[in-house]
């Protein structure tokens, strides 16, 4: 659940300061797209310490 609301924070600041400021447009998404990959990959960490502690 964190995790959702943490990819739906992300986006709704980047959408928020594109609309603010179009021009950074670039700078801005390649920050997005990096803040979701690393939020993404901490779920998938907490997923597999959760299947290591469930099945041993």
């Amino acid at each position: 659940m964190g995790v959702g609301l943490g990819i739906g924070r992300i986006f709704s600041t980047l959408i928020e300061s594109v609309a603010r400021n179009p021009e950074v447009r670039k700078d801005v998404f390649s920050i997005g797209i990096l803040g979701f990959a690393l939020t993404e990959a901490v779920a998938l960490f907490a997923l597999l310490i959760a299947f290591l502690i469930l099945f041993k």
